[in-house]
């Protein structure tokens, strides 16, 4: 049986991917074909009926032009100087155990965000492409080993490395080695 943070997670990314869709005047079947996701699962996730994955939050924040952070967490209305860790939002994938964490939510506009991510031992996420110039990202690596396939190039990262790339491109993220890893991510949104 899903905690009652399960259901609190759901529920907020029904909301925001059911306004996101609205904003952009895109039916369902619009929203499907743009990103691949059935029309079904669209809309069981906006009923909160469905707990998604990281891939497919990521197929519908791609389709949507958006960061995925849009679609996990609250937006910030103004920068608090402490943010304290159990106020930052938590956000587990149910199929993989990929854990997020929204460290501090980006400020607009056009400012960075900062995520921690921990994948357990042989995790893997995938990503599509992102529209172009829609933001960079800064990855961190903290604890074990992950392997970074951006396009056709694959990056391995052991703690202490940094790896700078886009979203313009299909991405891959996969741990590495005998445990999961723990990364840093550091997001720079494109001004709009």
């Amino acid at each position: 049986m899903p905690d009652t943070t399960d259901l609190d997670i759901d529920a907020s990314i029904a909301l925001r991917l059911l306004a996101l869709r609205q904003s952009q005047s895109l039916s369902l079947a619009q929203l499907a074909e743009r990103s691949g996701v059935s029309k079904a699962m669209i809309s069981r996730i906006e009923r909160a009926e469905s707990s998604a994955t990281a891939a497919l939050l990521g197929r519908l924040a791609a389709a949507l032009g958006v960061p995925l952070a849009q679609l996990l967490a609250e937006p910030s209305a103004s920068a608090q100087p402490l943010r304290r860790r159990q106020d930052q939002e938590v956000w587990r994938d149910p199929e993989v155990g990929y854990l997020r964490r929204q460290v501090a939510p980006a400020e607009p506009p056009g400012g960075i965000e900062l995520v921690e991510v921990e994948m357990p031992r042989r995790a893997c996420v995938s990503y599509p492409r992102w529209s172009q110039g829609a933001y960079r990202q800064r990855l961190w690596m903290l604890e074990g080993e992950l392997a970074v396939t951006y396009g056709e190039e694959t990056f391995h990262l052991a703690p202490g490395d940094c790896l700078s790339f886009s979203v313009d491109r299909p991405l891959t993220y996969r741990a590495q080695g005998r445990g999961g890893c723990r990364y840093l991510l550091v997001v720079a949104r494109a001004a709009r």
